[in-house]
């Protein structure tokens, strides 16, 4: 049996993730802080300690690939200096120290898969995104951009290397969607009144499916953008996410001002436009669940 180690394996997408893998039949070690005891002989918990440089080599005994999901939450705190190196630290010394290890051990990596995330792009209006598209401005561009040569490094090791670049990933459990159906309760539904906002949307279950098709497509390298084929700007996304609630909510426009004062630098993370194809992934082949924003949501709401 195949063996798969996730880093970062306690999050929404590490979860499901996980639970993908485990049904498709392949094994499923994770590394953690605090590992937990397995529960099943095909799910093993395993420990390390980035900060101090120690990795269990038993969680790579027998595994043929890793995907790389660790990472600090960038919306959880203030970006303080402190929190800003912790951001960058979590994802890249953590892939640094799986890096070393893997150059000094003998071991039986074929592939590496990292998360990133779309914030590589900056803020770039209507203008459409490719993988190929230039680096922005920022500082979640920053982290993206040594996320992602934390990654490439792999591939110096004879090692496949993908990375998926994350949009915004439509959950009830987790990532931006909650965020975003605060207020509807109060019957107001707000969006940010800036010109060419849009929104790389993508639903959770693609969002694995994309990981998932990664894995196992050996051709597949290099950067995707892991967003639906569709994007679209934020008060479209809220009329559908109010449509889909069946809310009586108004969708309301707000000024941009109003976050930026609330939220600092971290505003960069809702104000940031990023209308991205998702034209390699499908030409890879995989074919989406859901394309279209307002069935998605209708679909995460039936559920």
């Amino acid at each position: 049996m195949t063996a798969i180690l996730i880093t970062g394996a306690s999050g929404l997408l590490g979860k499901k993730l996980s639970n993908n893998l485990l049904d498709k039949g392949f094994k499923v070690h994770t590394l953690g802080r605090s590992p937990k005891k397995s529960n099943t002989k095909n799910l093993l918990h395993f420990g390390w300690d980035v900060e101090k440089g120690k990795i269990d080599s038993k969680a790579l005994e027998g595994v043929s690939a890793i995907i790389h999901l660790a990472g600090a939450g960038v919306a959880d705190k203030a970006w303080t200096s402190a929190r800003k190196k912790e951001i960058i630290d979590s994802r890249v010394v953590s892939a640094n120290l799986l890096f070393s290890h893997l150059q000094k051990n003998k071991h039986t990596i074929k592939t590496f898969i990292s998360a990133s995330a779309v914030g590589i792009y900056g803020d770039q209006a209507d203008k459409e995104l490719k993988e190929t598209a230039l680096k922005g401005e920022g500082f979640l561009a920053d982290v993206c951009e040594k996320w992602e040569q934390a990654a490439i490094q792999f591939s110096s090791l004879g090692i496949r290397e993908a990375r998926a670049r994350i949009g915004i990933v439509l959950s009830k459990d987790g990532g931006a969607l909650p965020e975003l159906t605060q207020s509807l309760p109060f019957g107001i539904a707000p969006y940010f009144a800036k010109k060419n906002l849009y929104y790389p949307w993508i639903h959770i279950d693609d969002v694995v499916g994309i990981f998932s098709y990664l894995l196992q497509e050996e051709k597949c390298e290099g950067a995707y953008n892991t967003t639906a084929p569709n994007p679209v700007e934020i008060k479209t996304l809220m009329q559908a996410i109010v449509q889909a609630k069946q809310s009586g909510a108004l969708v309301v426009p707000a000024p941009p001002l109003a976050i930026k004062l609330a939220m600092g630098e971290r505003s960069e993370m809702i104000l940031s436009s990023q209308r991205c194809s998702a034209d390699k992934i499908r030409k890879a082949g995989y074919q989406f669940l859901y394309t279209d924003a307002q069935r998605a949501l209708e679909a995460i709401y039936a559920n």
